[in-house]
């Protein structure tokens, strides 16, 4: 008898490039981009996770962190949606250039802003904008699971034709119960009536949208004045705020400080900065940040966020102590490894780093 043996599934790790395989226009500004890994491996990372990126933008490369909108459980491809702002430089760069067939490198799966690290029987997801994404992840995530599942899925934008994922999450409502969709506009499409939430998120709608909001466990994503509404809502119904929980890389979180804890950095205080790697010393004060030394000696170090968020500027510091703030961008267990996040650690006397 014939046994057909099936090869060790092998799972995509940063070591490898990601290749853009097919690109979807979702609303206006707003693109997903589709990749495979060029070995075929496969990917894993908790649905709602992010990806930072590198993009070979004219002057040098930058990086950019995207949200992964797919699920881990369709596992053979990846998918980023961005939104193009008009000041955007690198999305703007996706959008004109990225196109099938071109490899990035990317950093990551990163971020613990996600159900598997909070799983509940009941769900309130509230997003405005591309914060969709994350939610949109974990959503398809729970679809496709086969379970029932029990979200109440408020999203808003400023019209209906501005709702990413609009057309795919009402087919996955159609299929299964469990996924209550709410949608708030600002204004409606010229010619196209709407019969929805229409205005800003507020108390009200909350209370007519779930109210058995106090049961849910509440994942926000969207920029921080939104947040920030969203927040404030909730606490003043007596919610409970530890099962809130909020995704943004465009405003710190609440800042943890680690390490020395007695400690300050003196803008007086000089420091030297050992790049080991690189065979490269530079003086400073101790309130520049490792990252901003790395820049002025020419040297690059990959960053995203730049607050201490994504964790893209983690390195491996060898020697010497470093005062570092950061907003959830490193775990415990790096740190007792030794590494720091470049963006925001500043070196105290001689520190000696693998750059």
């Amino acid at each position: 008898m014939h046994v057909v043996t099936r090869p060790k599934l092998a799972f995509w790790t940063d070591a490898e490039e990601l290749e853009c395989v097919s690109y979807l226009p979702e609303a206006p500004n707003v693109m997903t981009f589709c990749f495979q890994s060029p070995s075929g491996a496969l990917f894993s990372f908790d649905p709602g996770q992010f990806l930072t990126l590198e993009l070979p933008v004219p002057g040098g490369s930058i990086y950019r962190t995207y949200t992964v909108s797919s699920s881990p459980s369709r596992p053979t491809s990846l998918t980023v949606t961005v939104k193009a702002q008009p000041d955007s430089i690198g999305t703007r760069w996706m959008f004109d250039h990225l196109r099938p067939g071109m490899r990035l490198r990317a950093i990551g799966p990163g971020g613990n802003f996600s159900i598997a690290s909070h799983p509940a029987d009941k769900y309130l997801f509230i997003s405005a904008g591309s914060g969709i994404t994350p939610i949109m992840s974990m959503t398809t995530y729970l679809y496709d699971s086969g379970r029932d599942m029990d979200v109440v899925f408020v999203n808003c934008a400023r019209r209906p034709s501005e709702i990413i994922f609009r057309e795919r999450l009402e087919h996955m409502a159609s299929r299964v119960n469990g996924i209550d969709l709410k949608w708030v506009i600002e204004e409606s499409d010229p010619y196209n009536p709407w019969t929805g939430y229409k205005g800003f998120f507020n108390q009200l709608m909350l209370g007519l949208m779930a109210q058995d909001y106090l049961e849910r466990e509440v994942f926000c994503c969207g920029p921080e004045p939104f947040m920030q509404a969203v927040r404030e809502a909730l606490i003043g119904l007596g919610y409970d705020m530890e099962r809130y929980h909020q995704e943004s890389f465009h405003a710190p979180l609440p800042e943890t400080e680690l390490v020395p804890d007695d400690v300050t950095p003196d803008e007086e205080s000089r420091a030297e900065i050992e790049f080991t790697l690189s065979g490269v010393s530079m003086a400073c004060a101790e309130t520049d940040t490792i990252l901003a030394a790395a820049r002025a000696a020419g040297l690059m170090i990959p960053s995203g966020c730049t607050m201490g968020i994504c964790g893209t500027c983690k390195i491996h510091k060898t020697e010497g102590q470093v005062h570092m703030v950061h907003n959830g961008g490193i775990t415990d267990e790096d740190i007792e490894d030794g590494y720091i996040l470049a963006c925001c650690s500043h070196p105290l006397g001689h520190v000696k780093v693998e750059v």
